[in-house]
């Protein structure tokens, strides 16, 4: 039976093989990175798909937060969607501690920021995991850290949230949460377990409701292990479960803003789960394999044969194995079934990746191989039939398309490497049930088992490190990627500086985006906005004036148009050439320009009559009509527009559920392409709206080309587009070049803006609109006009949480007008004032006060019946009792 281990010797041996587990952790990530040549090591982009477009321009934001020069403050995000809840988004993104350290580093090195922050955060998961290993059962310490790196380096950690940085938190948490049932296990740390519960809800609710999940499961293993009398069991539950219950309460203030957030937020892609072929399942466990759609269960040979071991491994009580073999193959399965998906996924369809809770079965087999390690090494007959069950899964994993022949070397070099370690710690006959490696006496056992030692490590950081690699190498080969920061932003961001006058007016960072977060990147305050939380009106106002969007919505593009300019009142807009790390887009040169127009303030004054309840509901189909709506004056031609292929036949129309007119490149590339024709007013500006085309567009006879980004499947909307001025003759004709089948509108594509109109209502905006905005996070106020009369309407989104009031008057929730902020005016009032509250707040504000309350009466009750104690009780009884049956 195995002794306990003295308190202080367990701290620094805790102490030693989290420092190991860490160090192994950044040794790995960085090898894997110098060897993939990605930054900061080599010339390759690390920043893929969401890490560009949400995490590091966030991360940037955030700096600007941190060191005062940010537009908004923790309520409103004034660079971003005209105006966007920013609370949300750092529940959703910035939520870690560990986002706080970005403020160290000079805002041009942001991407080297993250990455630190990201690899700090991964060996903080792997130090988690080594001390949760050893309080689950004491071992040697190189053992924990070797299996607490296994677990930070597990396939989910370099190969999916590598690039989400904001769940590596869950990551970590899952670890913390299982010490934390450890801990109400013996009724320890009550504090800081409700403490470490608030901080995971807090980094990233959505992996901490996962991690509090599987900690669960874990818990009640745990207890249907330890044979307790149930009255014990009910109560060590209790005691977790109200853990657990003011530990959310204390994170409910961030948590309930985040959770209404997405009740508010822009509606995402319905799904079905179709579970992948256990071919590929099986695959996923193996070294240098990757897939996107499927789960990365890789947790590293040396783990894996452990974990298999378990059932053989007659040192390790029947119980033991049978409860831990059991659970690994329950998470299996639940990843594998629809309704679990579900289940693990909070009940909502994750868009993307359908695995991520994939960590959580890592994670499990981790903590199985560490109770077959911290038994003693397996014997042969354990080791020979891990062995037959780890070639059955390659064989089986044989059949996917994920593994490939590099696959296979470095699979072998991984077994030879675990195999031979494992078989020379079980060669020294090292106390069977007396925990890893008691002092074995003789030279020669001292030499075989740092060898072993050796060979395990050697093993395991060649393997993740060639795992990484190649994650990192494909995810480059199959996503988007963008360039860190460089030249491009910081002629960017130095032009906008140059122009920035926020709130006379907003700075439009422009078109030419180099990520879909350019505000938060290189300053200014555009529409561009791409999170998890994009509001459901911004986007539907945004698409339905012309503008584009990605990601379903959630990903808003600027809309370059003298209209939609003067109605959010931008006054300057950065034009800059295409960014050169894009390969789809025309390469060449150029400055970036700034363009100047006299538009309203924030704030303007419509007439009597104009309603203040004119939700989005109210627009029409046509972006033109609807942007003259948002304006108040009539200002386009819409005239009537013939399509012809380049044969010159009229196009198919598409269905009911696909409408427009059927346009798709020519058979050959000497062959003209399809074409619009029109009548408009000489020298008015040629607009052309077609959402669902893909290409380029240009006036016949000269004028910019204009890009078009759509795709079939929806997820991609392509924006309005200028495209110069209509020839002398009063005839245009526009040549669409597509880059695959599209559609365009059988009506409404073409639109003629008069400019002498738009300078007319420009003019008259501005002569009742206020005299005087200002703005400080989520308050803005504004001075009016004596005997104002109609609707004040503010250029924002009328997003949830906004209330308003004119003059002294008590504030109530805003009014709309066609998606924006508005309130009525009866001629009395000569200000406007307007205080934004992110919806939940004030709820959880209440449960976050009422839990902290409950906390500090518990620990208040706790120390009085501590000191009315008459003598002191021993607590060792349950702990010890706990310790010999695990």
């Amino acid at each position: 039976m195995h002794r306990p281990t003295p308190p202080g010797d367990s701290r620094v041996t805790g102490r030693s093989a989290a420092l190991l587990a860490a160090a192994i952790t950044v040794t790995a990530l960085c090898a894997a990175d110098a060897l993939a040549r990605c930054y900061p090591f080599g010339p390759r982009t690390r920043s893929v798909n969401d890490l560009g477009n949400q995490y590091v321009p966030f991360h940037a934001h955030l700096w600007d937060l941190l060191h005062g020069r940010a537009d908004g403050g923790l309520f409103i995000n004034w660079q971003s969607g005209y105006g966007a809840s920013f609370l949300p988004d750092i529940g959703t993104y910035l939520g870690s501690p560990f986002a706080l350290l970005v403020a160290v580093f000079p805002r041009d090195e942001i991407d080297l920021a993250v990455y630190v922050v990201t690899v700090l955060k991964t060996a903080a998961a792997g130090a988690a995991m080594a001390c949760l290993l050893l309080a689950l059962r004491p071992g040697r310490w190189w053992a924990a850290g070797l299996l607490g790196a296994s677990y930070a380096l597990c396939g989910w950690g370099v190969a999916v949230a590598i690039y989400n940085p904001m769940w590596i938190d869950g990551l970590i948490a899952l670890p913390l949460l299982c010490l934390v049932g450890e801990w109400t296990l013996r009724r320890r740390r009550p504090v800081l377990g409700v403490l470490i519960v608030a901080l995971a809800w807090i980094a990233n609710f959505y992996t901490a409701y996962m991690a509090t999940l599987a900690a669960g499961l874990v818990l009640l293993l745990r207890l249907l292990l330890a044979g307790l009398p149930r009255r014990q069991a009910l109560a060590a539950a209790g005691r977790a479960a109200g853990t657990v219950a003011l530990g959310m309460g204390l994170a409910a203030p961030l948590v309930a803003v985040v959770y209404l957030g997405t009740k508010h937020a822009s509606p995402a892609r319905e799904g079905h789960f179709v579970p992948v072929p256990t071919d590929d399942l099986l695959a996923r466990l193996l070294p240098t394999t990757y897939s996107f759609g499927s789960p990365a269960l890789y947790v590293g040979v040396t783990a894996l044969l452990l974990a298999l071991a378990l059932p053989f491994h007659r040192a390790v009580p029947r119980r033991v194995r049978a409860g831990w073999t059991l659970l690994v193959i329950a998470v299996t399965l639940s990843l594998q079934w629809a309704p679990t998906q579900l289940a693990w996924h909070a009940f909502a369809t994750p868009q993307g990746s359908a695995y991520r809770e994939a960590f959580v079965l890592c994670a499990v087999l981790v903590i199985a191989a560490w109770h077959t390690l911290s038994h003693g090494p397996p014997d042969w007959r354990a080791l020979g039939a891990a062995s037959a069950l780890l070639a059955l899964i390659a064989a089986v994993a044989s059949r996917s398309a994920l593994v490939h022949r590099y696959t296979w070397a470095v699979f072998l070099l991984a077994v030879v490497g675990a195999l031979g370690g494992l078989a020379l710690l079980a060669s020294q006959g090292q106390g069977q049930g007396q925990g890893l490696g008691r002092p074995a006496a003789g030279r020669r056992r001292t030499v075989l088992a740092g060898c072993a030692v050796a060979l395990l490590f050697g093993g395991q950081l060649g393997e993740t490190a060639a795992t990484s690699a190649v994650a990192s190498r494909q995810r480059l080969a199959h996503m988007d990627d963008y360039a860190p920061w460089g030249e491009r932003q910081q002629r960017q961001a130095d032009a906008i500086a140059g122009a920035d006058d926020w709130p006379r007016y907003r700075t439009e960072p422009g078109r030419d985006q180099t990520v879909s977060n350019d505000p938060l990147m290189v300053g200014g305050q555009g529409v561009q906005y791409y999170s998890s939380l994009t509001s459901d009106v911004l986007s539907s106002t945004l698409t339905a004036v012309g503008g584009g969007w990605t990601s379903r919505g959630r990903s808003l593009q600027s809309l370059d148009n003298p209209v939609t300019d003067a109605v959010f009142s931008v006054g300057a807009r950065v034009h800059s050439p295409p960014d050169p790390h894009q390969s789809w887009l025309p390469q060449g040169g150029g400055p970036v320009t700034v363009s100047r127009a006299q538009v309203p303030p924030l704030v303007t004054v419509r007439p009597p009559g104009t309603s203040a309840h004119t939700g989005v509901a109210a627009f029409g189909p046509s972006p033109y009509r609807n942007q003259e709506r948002l304006l108040g004056s009539r200002v386009y031609t819409l005239p009537r527009a013939t399509v012809r292929t380049g044969a010159g036949r009229p196009p198919q129309r598409g269905d009911a559920r696909r409408p427009g007119l059927l346009v798709a490149a020519p058979a050959r590339a000497d062959l003209p392409g399809p074409t619009i024709t029109a009548r408009c007013t000489a020298g008015d500006r040629v607009f052309l709206w077609a959402p669902h085309f893909s290409g380029t567009a240009r006036l016949a006879g000269g004028g910019p080309v204009a890009r078009f980004r759509s795709d079939a499947e929806g997820a991609k909307i392509a924006a309005m587009q200028p495209l110069g001025a209509v020839p002398a003759a009063g005839r245009l004709r526009i040549e669409l070049s597509p880059d695959r089948p599209g559609r365009v509108p059988d009506r409404g594509a073409v639109g003629c803006l008069d400019t002498a109109a738009l300078r007319t209502a420009v003019e008259g905006l501005r002569a009742t609109a206020a005299t005087a905005v200002t703005v400080d996070d989520g308050t803005l106020r504004a001075e009016l006009p004596a005997g104002s009369k109609g609707t004040a309407v503010v250029a924002a989104p009328r997003i949830a949480g906004w209330r308003c009031a004119a003059g002294g008057a008590e504030e109530k929730p805003a009014g709309e007008y066609y998606g924006l902020i508005a309130v009525p005016l009866d001629g009395s009032a000569t200000s406007l004032s307007c205080t934004f509250h992110p919806p939940g707040l004030r709820l959880g504000a209440a449960a976050g006060g009422a839990a902290l309350l409950i906390l500090i009466l518990l620990c208040v009750l706790g120390a009085v019946r501590r000191r009315r104690a008459a003598a002191p009780t021993t607590t060792t009884e349950q702990p010890e009792r706990l310790t010999h049956a695990l």
